[in-house]
């Protein structure tokens, strides 16, 4: 999770996942009425998912640790005349901000993280958020041809997100996940999680 790596990822020109504009499942999940309250965008890159969320009137927090990425969603923001909010941010960390949220959304960050992060991530999305809320988790998956790096397998996906971890899963559907190096998208998975009290069976 060093911000240095990621960072030049976008000083060197787009990164690989930054596809000029919001993921296809994001705008699916926004035209579906997915988000709502007070939304958090963990790994927000260059802004375009937390924009389009924003653009709905709900007031968004867009993370990341690349402040290269969040220079660029800032200024996509006052270009656009949406109110949105960028900050730095570790995604093992997210207490810190001292905020809680009810929509989560992870697109293209989990996927990214060792197995310790993995553990660390989803203590600290719960930390920020209260039963009920909802976690969005777009992801890279082992299935099907030219999958993207750093694949998830679905039994990887249920044992991070466990009622006893504070999330129940709700659905997991197939996605393609949109790269600048896969014309019609990655191989990906959609997983929708609900909070639920950490002791909850």
């Amino acid at each position: 999770m060093a911000g240095q790596s990621w960072d030049a990822s976008y000083r060197n020109g787009p990164a690989p996942w930054d596809i000029g504009g919001p993921q296809p499942a994001v705008e699916r999940l926004v035209a579906a009425g997915g988000f709502t309250g007070a939304v958090l965008d963990v790994g927000c890159g260059t802004g375009e998912n937390t924009l389009l969320i924003a653009a709905q009137g709900l007031p968004v927090l867009g993370v990341d640790i690349a402040e290269t990425a969040l220079e660029t969603a800032r200024s996509k923001a006052a270009e656009r005349g949406i109110e949105a909010e960028f900050a730095t941010a570790d995604a093992l960390h997210l207490e810190r901000s001292g905020r809680r949220f009810d929509t989560v959304l992870d697109s293209g960050l989990f996927h990214a993280l060792d197995t310790g992060e993995r553990v660390e991530y989803v203590r600290s999305v719960a930390a920020v958020t209260e039963p009920g809320a909802t976690l969005y988790v777009l992801c890279f998956s082992d299935t099907g041809p030219e999958p993207g790096p750093h694949p998830v397998r679905l039994d990887e996906l249920v044992a991070a997100f466990t009622p006893n971890a504070g999330w129940r899963i709700e659905s997991i559907e197939t996605e393609r996940i949109g790269t600048r190096f896969h014309e019609h998208g990655a191989p990906g998975r959609l997983a929708t999680m609900t909070r639920v009290p950490a002791d909850a069976s």
